[in-house]
């Protein structure tokens, strides 16, 4: 049986404590348990206070045997910031400019350059998804057309290669919107002039969808993946046209990424649960003891609050 844990985010300290009240315990300097595994759903680095160690203690149990783990788009972004644009000399595949350059600065703060190219490389071993007998596991969005480009993709270009970043990385390439997908989630533009302002501030005109549900009966507010959205409009007809709900009997499939809010998990539908409750942004490390059944269970998420705060941008 599996403990899926939501986005770390270098928060270390929480994960610690997450394992411990689930029941890990520290051998030969790594967390195991006698009866379970962890599933790492990424996002491991950036923001927090302890990028070093939540790598260490990550990557330690997933060389150890004791858990297993999913590309995050913040792992996917490192690669792409750190990879220079065969297209463009001179630049990279992620932009070096301000909003780039603070996201991404808490991890090269708190890394050397010998530790940054080590971990750089690590996450190419990474899965972008698993599926596995009786759940599956991806970092936004569990999309089977999706799925199968990328697999195309990674067999074309030998793994999670230079060739396959600039394709992944770049929009209008092959790979870009199928990888956006899987690890950023599927988006749809707002009614014209209609704007709001995410997390960090930036103002969007795109928003992300509750791609496992139908759109039928949704309206914009509704459909949306944010409490953000002030807009009652129905749904544009391409939205309904191109949704694609994950479907009822499939596996269970577990995802980070959504920087939810509130107090208490709660299940996204009987067979999908997203487990990124913020803890970058003052929420809480969020993890879901799944054993074995198809229909989740809100009984069956364990938190932790904060326990160091993110040092400043």
């Amino acid at each position: 049986m599996f403990d899926l844990i939501g986005d770390i985010h270098g928060h270390a300290d929480e994960l610690t404590q997450l394992l411990e009240l689930l029941g890990y315990r520290l051998q030969e300097g790594v967390y195991t348990h006698s009866e379970r595994r962890v599933i790492f759903l990424g996002d491991f680095i950036d923001r927090g206070p302890r990028i070093r160690q939540a790598l260490e203690l990550v990557r330690g149990m997933i060389n150890a045997g004791s858990a297993l783990a999913v590309m995050g788009n913040h792992e996917l972004n490192a690669l792409a910031y750190h990879t220079p644009d065969a297209e463009a000399p001179g630049l990279f595949l992620r932009r070096h400019n301000p909003v780039n350059d603070r996201q991404h600065s808490q991890t090269m703060l708190q890394l050397g350059a010998d530790e940054l190219r080590e971990y750089l490389n690590w996450f190419r071993t990474l899965p972008l998804w698993l599926d596995l007998p009786g759940l599956r596991a991806v970092h936004a969005c569990w999309d089977d057309h999706s799925i199968e480009q990328v697999k195309r993709g990674l067999l074309e270009h030998g793994g999670i290669t230079d060739a396959f970043l600039q394709s992944a990385c770049r929009p209008r390439n092959a790979l870009f919107d199928p990888v956006e997908t899987l690890l950023k989630g599927k988006e749809t533009e707002l009614p014209d002039g209609m704007t709001f302002a995410d997390k960090d501030g930036h103002v969007r005109t795109r928003t992300r969808v509750r791609w496992y549900l139908s759109p039928q009966g949704h309206n914009y507010r509704s459909y949306a993946l944010t409490d953000r959205i002030d807009c009652d409009l129905e749904l544009h007809e391409s939205v309904m046209t191109t949704a694609v709900p994950y479907p009822e009997a499939a596996k269970p499939v577990f995802v980070g990424h959504y920087w939810l809010s509130g107090q208490v998990p709660t299940i996204l539908a009987e067979n999908v649960a997203c487990l990124d409750y913020s803890v970058a942004k003052g929420g809480f490390l969020c993890a879901y003891r799944w054993d074995g059944e198809q229909k989740l269970d809100n009984q069956h998420f364990i938190r932790v609050a904060p326990i160091t705060a993110d040092p400043p941008a």
